[in-house]
């Protein structure tokens, strides 16, 4: 009994259905009649009764045929019928007849197609495999019948061409090509391939697809080839069959010059193939690429892959979709869409595999992006592949990727704008590589590198706005990390993020509070600064209009509840920063179209804030330091926010009332109390109001406060008294002043009366015998002055925008009562060592001890290099405030006589004392726009216009230059992400700039350029004074016009004006392409004041211009520091234009101007110092390294100025170098040899290459540098300090290795053209050679181990130079020129050491002869020799050395 076993599958790659559900088939009307013929029976009979003795039983209807054998075993056994049949070989032909009768049939044919069934007998189980292939395919097994079969079935296949598919679901073209594939061996593979392609050419599409796809399966590789040419050449004919041809291109076995071919026409019809075929293309062309080609077809595959083109936006796809059928909704869009995403999402998964699995891709695509230089031409394609490039698992690419993104960043060629396209057309493919995303935003958010930063911050935020809530929380998690890092830069700019998005974003921002909310535990190590921006971005979240944030508003109350009710200063301060920002979110002011909040403030939040605020103000009471950080806390708020009305009206209606109780006394005829100083109202400005007046009352304030100090602990238990602190009265002056300012839109009309009443102080004379006071008198006076100088700088930011000139002159009066008092407060301090000031600014940790190692008195015979320091009093400023007719007090108008009478103080240096000093306004700078005052113009204009016009002293214009300088020097060239060093200074750099740091570097920025004019106008008046002052002495500085005081007085505010404006354009911000167009305004001023009409000129032009008009001041510059302050001022301009070396000649000319100039101070005496030394150290390099030929540069100095400074007297310098001296020497000397080292190396190294004219070249500058260099070891006989000896053996050994790495191989290629030139440079060299020895015994023998460091290494060089010249002299066959000896030590002056104890030995060489067959007589045999040499040479040798000695002597 057999039982029949169905199969439901079918041969891989079928779409067939379970044969058990096909039905028969209607016979197809093919020009046959079925079993007509009787040959044909009886051939079909012949067939199944071979087929049933082989094993193979055909069925009939839908019933599959069964095998009861192996496969192998039935080709086996009809290939031996076959074969055995007495009708051999004609019985094949009649087999196949009978098999072509068969199949006539559909469902037969059908049957004979799909897998056989096995038929098994029950007791033997095993004998047949479970899976058996279909009859065709086992026939095709078959040698002798494969042809014919192949025929038969090749006759069939357009029967079903155009059905492919019958009922049952079969494609039965698909499976006749399936039984081709994998044939263990194909009998004519040329002419299968020829039909396929036959079939190919008259075939429908589908038929075509299916065979192109399977012929890699079908053919022998020896038809590959043939094939390839056929499919390529289709390709370009039939779009259509993209994506088949290219996979069967990729499985074929070709040539690398076909391979080429087919890509490079592939590469050809990039631009028109189909969005969804595009994937298939790139892969096929990436995965065909060989390591020698992978840059140009890559380049060339960015070039042309453009998948801006591929996806739509969906505003358009939305609009594609309703053109297309206008009833359909727009949301059909959306498979489009996303379909398109879904083929850009393949095409970077061909890229990424390619780039993972073949490292020179990788490095391809890196270069190809590096290679596009302007900004335009990047494309989205560029970002995409970084971070595929990023996401993969090798270092190389990931270190690749993040090197390329941030050099594009940089220059500005990869910019915000390609970023934001990539994120809104692509955030579906982005989100693949968010990982690598978050790492490149973090990577470039810790860069060093400024312009690097804001990208970063770009990338985490488009990442919020565009992904998922994961990667939203992924986000702010490594924002928090930043924030947390403690790292300076880093923490501001991950802050400005987090404000930014829970602006933009408050509602999504407002799920991830308790992220936010977890900085608060890492307080410790952010700044005063840097904790407002935390508790705003908290407050918001917690008290923000969304209501997803609520849930940490208790735990906000809570730290700051404990913080401010903290004994410790430190946690105090950040209570009041937290508590004063938190009103501010809860106080805000709501516009009144917000329906939830009507307008105001409910009743319940305004009770919350001013409950908060009462327990602030209660919480500072016990602490001055405290309560004036409230106050100032308190004033930023109102500065910076809008409070609602009720709660400003609250906080306005305290602040006044407390104030005129707190700090204002009437002024009445005299002062009750007693004191240590005798009390007295000074610098009233309003002095026609008689007795009626008020007065600030400062000393009794301080006087008390001292006391109490002192009984430190009565002043802790008496808590009923209220405890007034002189440390709030400028505070609290700056709250009154802005919530007037708010109150009344600026006007300050009620407390106008502040700017000219009068302080309760004393009389100042007492300065005169501060040595004769007591320790605590002293520090009670410096006290004093702190205060009224802070009192009046808050005066001064108060009142510095008014408009009336009465106001005008009495802010102009006040600046010079400040730099008045700064002298005398530097005369106070001079005699009060040890002295800690009273704070002035109270957000940063205790500046105690900021100020001690400058204390000391400091002699003040010249200016400080940054412009600091001034000469005690100043006759000019004090005469400026009488002779504006200022109403200034009698004692002030007593000061210029008492002054004259008075021996000149020394003074200390206030730079130190700056964090004691209130924080000037960006606003106060706006008085630099007055016209500047000195004693010509007074004198010209005999005084009648000073009341019109109010003008500017130069003390007073000396001070503010130097706040604006500090101001610029904090904000424009502070460095991002700097990282903390191990041991942290005490001092904080950002103490004093609390204000300044609530603007951004580009606020700054656009205010200097605001203020460029006025600056340009100080320059041009200061070159102006100069100018007159030569003139009118006649070419001299130190002539009888000019005025001492003065003069270093606009000295200084030159130097300071040049340094403002190199700050200004130094700032890293002007190479973002965002702030071009406020670069180009601020060369325009510049430009503006040579030429008209400078804002329509190109950049270029602005910086020609802007060149030439700042090259004007070179003829007036008064001393050193202010001549390298306009050079470096040029330098910086030069560099905005894109073209810095077209201005090289005009800076080195410039250079060496100052240079060849005598510099002379006011009083007569020639400048020096340690400060006329560096700056003449920077001047010289930048000559030399603007110089066109810096060795010639270098010989000028070395071979004509110093001769002239040997011949000239002692204190006299060289004639053409008058900065030249003795005094001077090793600054040029230094400067000389480290340019020489670094002009070497930066000649070319030889090669064997080079033409006769290059190695000429080479040579002869090699020549050059080497004279050079012996010049300058030659002069360490004359000067043979240790300093020279130190430079000379440093940058000696980098020549000589310079030499030993360039230069030798230059002489190795060289030797035989240029045999005399060689010769000769190794002989100028060997000279110096020696004299470096002669330096390390010298060394060794003083035992300095600062010279005996450098000599190992030294030596070491020394000894290698020797071996080299031997291996070129062996590499040009003339190794017999060369000997060596042993060389004695001996001292710089050529005497031999005796007392080594072990003779240190050098070898040297001996130099070539013209050939190795040259007598011994020839030869330049330079070295003193201890070896049995020829004593002939030795006598030369020690007659060279003694003229050696006698040349250099003289």
């Amino acid at each position: 009994m057999m039982r029949k076993k169905r199969r439901s599958s079918v041969d891989k790659g079928d779409s067939a259905a379970p044969s058990s559900t096909t039905k028969a088939k209607k016979s197809r009307t093919t020009g046959r009649q079925a079993r007509e013929v009787a040959p044909d029976e009886t051939n079909e009979s012949l067939f199944v009764a071979f087929l049933r003795e082989a094993g193979v039983t055909l069925r009939e209807g839908g019933t599959s045929n069964e095998i009861a054998v192996d496969q192998v075993v039935f080709q086996k056994r009809i290939q031996r019928q076959l074969q055995k049949s007495p009708r051999y070989p004609g019985i094949v032909q009649e087999f196949i007849n009978g098999l072509e009768t068969h199949i006539e049939d559909p469902e037969r044919f059908r049957n004979c197609l799909l897998p056989c069934v096995p038929r098994l007998p029950d007791e033997d189980s095993s004998s047949v495999s479970s899976f058996q292939e279909s009859l065709l395919r086992m026939l095709l097994g078959i040698e002798m019948l494969q042809t014919f079969v192949i025929n038969v079935l090749f006759e069939k296949l357009p029967e079903f061409m155009l059905n492919c598919t019958g009922d049952g679901g079969l494609n039965i073209p698909r499976v006749i090509i399936n039984q081709l594939k994998w044939q263990d061996r194909v009998m004519d593979s040329k002419e299968l391939a020829a039909k396929l392609m036959q079939l190919v050419s008259v075939a429908p599409v589908e038929v075509q697809r299916d065979i192109i796809t399977s012929l890699p399966e079908i053919l022998e590789d020896s038809q590959h080839n043939d094939v390839a040419r056929e499919l390529n050449s289709l390709l370009q004919e039939n779009t259509q069959l993209t994506v088949p041809i290219l996979d069967a291109l990729s499985s074929l076995n070709l040539s690398s010059s076909l391979l080429t071919e087919v890509r490079g026409a592939v590469m050809a019809m990039l631009a028109a193939v189909h969005l969804e075929d595009l994937p298939v293309v790139v892969k096929f062309i990436l995965h065909s690429v060989s390591a020698s080609d992978a840059n140009e077809v890559v380049c060339d595959l960015h070039k042309k892959l453009e998948l801006e083109m591929c996806v739509l936006p969906p505003v358009l796809h939305a609009s594609h979709s309703r053109m297309k059928s206008k009833g359909a909704a727009v949301s059909s869009a959306t498979p489009a869409a996303g379909s398109s995403q879904d083929s850009v999402t393949l095409i970077l998964d061909g890229i990424k595999s390619a780039v993972r699995f073949q490292k020179t891709i990788s490095e391809a695509w890196l270069k190809a992006i590096e290679n596009v230089e302007e900004a335009e031409n990047h494309k989205v394609m560029d970002l995409l592949v970084l971070f595929i490039l990023h996401s993969t698992n090798s270092n190389h690419s990931r270190r690749g990727a993040e090197r390329v993104l941030k050099a594009k960043v940089r220059t500005g060629q990869i910019q915000e704008a390609l970023l934001q396209k990539t994120f809104r057309d692509y955030s579906q493919v982005m989100r693949g590589y968010f990982p690598s995303i978050l790492a490149l935003a973090q990577s470039l958010l810790r860069s060093t590198d400024s312009c690097a930063v804001p990208f970063g911050g770009h990338m985490y935020r488009n990442s919020f706005t565009a992904f998922d809530s994961y990667c939203q929380q992924e986000v702010v998690g490594s924002l928090v990390t930043h924030v947390c890092s403690g790292v300076g830069g880093e923490v501001d700019v991950a802050l400005e993020l987090l404000c930014g998005l829970v602006t933009d974003k408050p509602s999504e921002m407002a799920l991830y509070a308790v992220f936010v909310k977890g900085i608060l535990d890492y307080m410790d190590n952010l700044t005063p600064q840097q904790i407002r921006k935390l508790f705003h971005l908290l407050s918001r979240l917690a008290f923000g209009q969304q209501q997803q944030g609520t849930h940490i508003q208790d735990d906000l109350h809570i730290v700051i509840r404990k913080q401010l009710s903290s004994t410790v200063p430190k946690y105090k301060r950040i209570g009041i920063i937290g508590a004063v920002m938190v009103v501010g979110s809860m106080g805000a002011h709501r516009p009144k179209g917000d329906s939830s909040q009507s307008g105001t403030l409910s009743q319940e939040t305004h009770r919350q804030v001013v409950a908060l605020l009462e327990l602030v103000q209660s919480c500072s009471k016990s602490s001055p330091e405290a309560a004036a950080l409230y106050y100032d806390e308190l004033a930023n708020l109102i500065l910076s926010s809008t409070l609602d009305p009720k709660v400003q009206e609250w906080i306005g209606r305290n602040v006044l009332d407390d104030f005129q109780n707190d700090f204002v006394v009437d002024l009445g005829p005299d002062i009750t109390g007693s004191f240590l100083f005798p009390a007295r109202v000074m610098y009233n400005l309003d002095e026609d109001e008689g007795q009626g007046g008020i007065a600030v009352n400062l000393l009794p304030l301080l006087a008390r406060d001292s006391q109490q100090h002192k009984g430190e602990t009565w002043s802790q238990t008496e808590k009923a008294h209220k405890r007034v602190s002189p440390l709030c009265l400028s505070p609290f002056f700056r709250l009154l002043r802005l919530c007037e300012e708010k109150q009344h839109q600026g006007d300050l009309e009620e407390i106008d009366a502040l700017l000219g009443c009068p302080l309760v102080i004393t009389d100042m004379d007492i300065i005169e015998k501060v040595d004769s006071l007591s320790k605590a008198e002293r520090e009670f006076l410096c006290s004093l002055l702190f205060h009224t100088i802070n009192w009046l700088r808050e005066v001064v930011n108060a009142f510095c925008r008014q408009k009336e000139t009465e106001m005008k002159i009495k802010v102009m009066t006040r600046l010079q009562n400040i730099t008045y008092l700064q002298t005398l407060l530097e005369r106070a301090l001079a005699g009060t060592p040890g002295y800690i000031p009273p704070l002035a600014n109270f957000d940063g940790e205790s500046t105690e001890g900021v100020v001690h190692s400058s204390a000391a008195p400091v002699h003040k015979t010249k200016k400080d290099g940054t412009g600091k320091k001034r000469k005690a009093p100043q006759k000019s400023l004090s005469d400026s405030v009488l002779e504006e007719g200022t109403e200034a007090d009698e004692t002030q108008q007593e000061q210029p006589e008492k002054e004259k009478e008075k021996e000149v103080r020394q003074g200390v240096s206030l730079v130190s004392y700056q964090p004691f000093f209130r924080e000037l306004d960006m606003e106060v700078l706006s008085v630099l726009q007055c016209g500047l005052l000195s004693r010509s113009l007074l004198d010209s204009e005999l005084h009648t216009k000073v009341r019109e016009e109010v003008l500017l002293g130069p003390a007073e214009l000396v001070f503010l230059l130097e706040d604006m300088l500090r101001k610029l020097e904090f904000s424009l060239t502070a460095a991002p992400a700097k990282r903390a060093p191990f041991l942290k200074g005490r001092a904080d750099k950002s103490v004093g700039f609390s204000h300044l740091q609530q603007s951004s570097s580009k606020d700054i920025a656009s205010c200097c350029v605001q203020l460029l004019p006025a600056l340009c106008s100080h320059l041009e008046n200061c070159h102006n004074h100069f100018q007159t002052l030569l003139s009118e002495n006649g070419g001299m500085v130190d002539g009888p016009a000019t005025d001492i005081q003065e003069y270093q007085l606009l000295s200084l505010a030159y130097q300071l004006l040049l340094q403002v404006v190199n700050t200004t354009f130094s700032w890293s911000g002007f190479s973002q392409p965002g702030q071009r167009s406020l670069l180009k305004k601020a060369l325009a001023v510049l430009a503006g004041r040579l030429k008209q009409g400078g804002a329509e000129l190109a950049l270029e032009h602005l910086v020609k211009h802007s060149f030439e008009y700042l090259l004007n001041f070179r003829s007036t510059m008064p001393n050193l520091s202010t001549a390298l302050c306009l050079s470096r001022l040029l330098s910086t301009v030069s560099e905005k234009g894109g073209n810095p070396a077209a201005y090289r000649e005009q800076t080195a000319s410039l250079a060496r101007r100052f240079l060849s100039q005598e510099w002379v101070t006011a009083s007569g005496e020639k400048e020096r110092g340690n400060k006329f030394n560096e700056g003449l150290k920077t001047l010289l390099s930048i000559y030399l390294e603007h110089a066109d030929d810096v060795l010639k540069a270098v010989e000028e100095i070395a071979g004509e100025g110093i001769p002239e400074l040997l011949n000239a007297a002692k204190d006299d310098s060289s004639t053409t170098w008058p900065t030249l001296s003795r005094h001077t020497f090793l600054v040029f000397y230094k400067g000389m040899m480290s340019e020489l080292e670094k002009a070497v190396r930066k000649i070319p190294a030889g090669r064997n290459s080079d033409s006769t004219e290059a190695q000429s070249e080479k040579l002869l500058t090699w020549k050059l540098a080497v004279r050079d260099f012996h010049i300058l070891i030659s002069l360490v006989k004359v000067f043979d300090t240790r300093l020279v000896l130190n430079v000379c053996l440093k940058y000696g050994r980098l020549f000589l290795e310079s030499f030993l790495k360039l230069g030798m191989p230059l002489l190795d290629y060289s030797f035989k053209r240029h045999k005399e030139d060689v010769q000769s440079l190794l002989k100028t060299f060997q000279l110096s050679t020696r004299q470096l020895h002669h330096m390390c015994g010298h060394s060794k023998i003083h035992q300095d181990t600062s010279l005996t460091n450098h000599v190992p290494a030294l030596k070491k060089s020394l000894e290698q130079f020797v071996y080299r010249v031997k291996v070129m002299l062996t590499l040009n066959n003339c190794q017999e020129a060369f000997w060596m000896g042993n060389l004695k030590n001996r001292d710089l002056k050529g005497q031999e050491i005796l007392s080594q104890e072990g003779e240190e030995k050098e070898d040297e060489e001996e130099e070539e002869g013209e050939d190795a067959s040259e007598p011994p007589e020839e030869q330049t045999d330079d070295e003193e020799s201890d070896s049995e040499g020829s004593k002939k040479v030795k006598g030369e040798e020690d007659k060279d050395q003694d003229d050696d000695n006698s040349d250099e002597s003289d």
